[in-house]
């Protein structure tokens, strides 16, 4: 498949290979679908994925680089994925945390390492925020947060602006343009499928060409609005926050359509250690896999506090 705005062939993502495990929650209020990668008797790491709404599919295969050492926990956050719910039914941002909470009992995880990616992370504050001031819920024993949402309504109205003008930009008009002439649509609807995903998530990336290594994934629109909403009309994760007392990483793509400010105004709060990447947008694991796996790496060696589970 040709990349985006530029001749030649680039490599579509690797397959994604099949989970060592995996099934459907039973103690959560609906069932969630999981699956695990790694080996089984390494320390446990709880991904995140992002959205609302979304799957954990697009994590993959890429982070799969962390199933070399830990067992990966994956699941479906309630809505997206394989994680079907009724089409009335309102999620909110209480909801994710709730869910959490039961799929960290179900697999009797006393004291999770999370790594939670974009909205991910947000959700792993939220729910380190819930554990803090509430007793019984699982404490997080550290946390990774890979280039996570929005943390004040302030930074989410600026990344909209942001997403919006690269949106509108000369390069990603000029890609959309090149693919209406293209005669792809009918000569080839899967390729054409493709590049119109990679064209949807193209502002994402520092290099829009890039977005063809990322998984191709869908939104649940209504889940994701819904979501949103029950932060509030100006939310302010933010000042919530203090040192959780568990080891924390935040990283950042320094051109991340999300303000770069937003991550570190929340590593101050948090105490916690923060890597920016250059050349880097919302996407690092595809755009500058090396260089986060080398920060995630140093970070869960340096605060192995291995939990048996």
């Amino acid at each position: 498949m040709s990349r985006l705005g530029s001749a030649g062939v680039s490599a579509s993502p690797e397959p994604i290979p099949p989970p060592k495990a995996s099934g459907f929650t039973t103690t959560t209020a609906v069932p969630l679908y999981w699956c695990s990668y790694g080996p089984e008797n390494a320390e446990r790491l709880l991904v995140l994925h992002g959205g609302p709404g979304a799957h954990h599919d697009y994590l993959l295969p890429q982070m799969l680089h962390l199933a070399e050492h830990y067992e990966l926990i994956f699941y479906d956050q309630r809505g997206g994925g394989r994680s079907r719910v009724d089409g009335s039914e309102r999620i909110t941002w209480e909801t994710n945390v709730a869910d959490l909470a039961s799929v960290l009992r179900e697999f009797s995880i006393a004291n999770p390492s999370i790594v939670g990616y974009s909205w991910g992370g947000m959700l792993a504050i939220l729910y380190t925020l819930q554990s803090m001031g509430e007793s019984g819920l699982p404490v997080p024993a550290r946390l990774a947060l890979i280039d996570p949402a929005p943390l004040t309504k302030h930074y989410r109205r600026e990344f909209e602006q942001e997403f919006a003008r690269r949106e509108n930009g000369l390069e990603i008009r000029k890609m959309r343009e090149t693919l209406a002439e293209s005669g792809l649509r009918q000569s080839d609807p899967d390729a054409y499928r493709q590049r119109t995903f990679e064209l949807a998530v193209a502002a994402y990336f520092a290099d829009p060409a890039r977005a063809s290594g990322l998984t191709p994934f869908r939104v649940s629109g209504r889940v994701q609005q819904s979501v949103w909403e029950s932060l509030g009309p100006e939310y302010d994760v933010l000042a919530q926050l203090s040192p959780p007392g568990c080891p924390t990483l935040f990283v950042h793509g320094r051109e991340d359509p999300i303000p770069m400010a937003s991550s570190q105004a929340g590593a101050r709060a948090m105490n916690a250690e923060l890597v920016l990447l250059d050349d880097c947008g919302h996407v690092p694991y595809v755009e500058q896999s090396g260089r986060l796996f080398a920060a995630l790496d140093e970070f869960l060696t340096g605060s192995d506090s291995r939990t048996r589970d």
